[in-house]
């Protein structure tokens, strides 16, 4: 009995914990050698292997903007959606995307799949159309080829494809007028995100897809109204989803000169989502940079104003914002200087300042609709009509 319990002992005792941590490590690093020579040197690796760097980005043209999208710019290796409805500005911004990246040296490519790109336009924003890649493709499904050969090159910075709407399937072409080709594009669409997520992020690509919004037939009453189009694979794969709407025209008298536009980031993977801006986009030149200088300037108190009277540094710049903005416009070592200024305030305004900021700007907008509003009733209103013969009053 006494040796059976002895055995029993012995056949119990404690692993030391050593060598068992040596056996796993050992093994760990044995089946890591062996992914390595099948699927090649990178294909799986410590994180803290390499040293962390800021993410690599692509600026919007807008200083706000690349505020609001917390890393100073479109990120690469990344797919972006800039949706919202017609004529609010989303190949707008693509576009300033496409010239900022090669004011760096890039190489741009933008896959036409409205047939609609004005090369005049784009020339206007800053883009070198001589070196810009173009494709107008046929089909949806030729558009996406040409765009994962181009991702796979390695050789291109940014790549745009406008628009998710345009992209028609093959078979819904060939087909007749009237067809039902229920979920075709949705489809293509969560083919084409398999595919091409990988090839972005190993080639480190920026790749923007331009959406429009629809109205939901029968959707709840409590939900969104619209929704983008093309499925749902875009809204999962994309890193960074931009909403951008037209808020009130910019006018001289009654010629329109352009429009204030809102954008809000709907999704971020890359910082925290839901922040805003506001910029102007001028027909003919883009987004107003200058503006943004004067309204970011103004709210961080960079540049004072006093009535309808903007000045700096004790000296006075112009009499009216869109003075304002020609002095800002023609002279570059004083948009730079702003420029810089505004970028040192937005980096060390605490989260509480910034929010006080935008309630600020939201209760004067709404106090200036108000007014508005009440110039418009009044204006419409005709004293010297004359009322109508149903409505005269009757003498006894």
């Amino acid at each position: 009995m006494e040796k059976k319990k002895t055995s029993s002992k012995k056949s119990g005792a404690a692993v030391d914990p050593k060598s068992s941590e040596a056996a796993k490590l050992q093994a760990l690093q044995q089946v890591m050698a062996k992914i390595e020579k099948d699927y090649g040197r990178g294909s799986i690796m410590r994180l803290g292997d390499n040293k962390v760097e800021n993410v690599d980005v692509i600026s919007t043209g807008s200083i706000g903007l690349n505020y609001a999208l917390g890393v100073g710019g479109f990120p690469r290796g990344r797919i972006i959606e800039i949706y919202g409805p017609e004529s609010s500005g989303k190949t707008t911004l693509a576009i300033h995307a496409i010239a900022e990246a090669q004011k760096k040296g890039g190489t741009c490519a933008l896959i036409d799949a409205e047939h609609a790109f004005d090369r005049f336009y784009a020339e206007k924003l800053g883009v070198d159309v001589d070196n810009l890649l173009i494709s107008q493709p046929d089909h949806g499904e030729q558009a996406l080829e040409i765009a994962e050969q181009l991702i796979r090159s390695s050789a291109i910075d940014v790549l745009v494809i406008d628009s998710v709407a345009a992209l028609t399937p093959k078979s819904e072409i060939e087909g007749t007028m009237g067809d039902r080709n229920v979920g075709l594009q949705a489809r293509l669409m969560s083919q084409a995100m398999r595919k091409l997520t990988g090839s972005i992020s190993r080639t480190n690509t920026c790749c923007i897809f331009i959406n429009q919004l629809r109205d939901k037939i029968g959707g709840n009453m409590f939900g969104p109204s619209e929704t983008t189009t093309g499925g749902n694979a875009l809204k999962f794969y994309a890193s960074v989803r931009v909403e951008i709407r037209p808020s009130t025209g910019i006018k001289d008298g009654d010629e329109v000169l352009g429009k204030k536009t809102k954008v809000k980031v709907t999704k971020n993977k890359v910082a925290p989502p839901f922040r805003r801006a506001e910029f102007d986009i001028m027909f003919g030149e883009g987004i107003s940079k200058a503006g943004e200088i004067i309204d970011l300037g103004v709210d961080y108190g960079i540049i004072k104003k006093s009535g309808s009277w903007f000045s700096y540094n004790g000296s006075k710049l112009a009499q009216g914002r869109d003075s304002a903005k020609k002095v800002i416009k023609d002279n570059p070592e004083l948009s730079d200087e702003l420029e810089t200024k505004i970028m040192e305030a937005l980096a060390g305004t605490s989260d509480e300042e910034k929010q006080a900021i935008e309630a600020k700007k939201k209760a004067e907008a709404k106090a200036k609709k108000e007014s508005d509003d009440e110039d418009d009733d009044f204006s419409d209103m005709d004293f010297d009509e004359e009322l109508p013969d149903d409505f005269a009053i009757e003498e006894d």
